[in-house]
């Protein structure tokens, strides 16, 4: 399994990222996805799930509302899409299939 996430860097509040995650070795299209972010001196929280074929999908409270996870299976690519992003969003975001996780991507919200 290996999974590489894309798409973090500094915005300011209010901004909006797109991270991808880019997932090979194994059958993408089978497995639900997820993305988790860990803050500094925080537990890893999880922040959102996809399903296999992507019909149905779960965000956390804290960003319902404002990040939405999606899927290309055709790509092998899961999406999260981050809106009116807020300094407490900032973290290291990561796309599991779990008990598997990429390096992470930085997301830091600051003005």
């Amino acid at each position: 399994v290996h999974l590489v996430e894309s798409g973090g860097g500094l915005v300011q509040p209010g901004g909006s990222l797109r991270l991808s995650c880019l997932a090979s070795g194994f059958t993408f299209s089978s497995y639900f996805m997820s993305w988790y972010r860990q803050a500094p001196g925080k537990e890893r929280e999880l922040v959102a799930t996809i399903s296999p074929a992507g019909a149905s999908t779960n965000v956390a409270n804290s960003v319902k509302g404002r990040f939405t996870i999606s899927r290309d299976n055709a790509k092998n690519t899961v999406y999260l899409q981050m809106n009116s992003l807020q300094p407490e969003d900032t973290a290291v975001y990561y796309c599991c299939r779990i008990p598997f996780c990429g390096q992470g991507t930085q997301v830091t919200v600051s003005s």
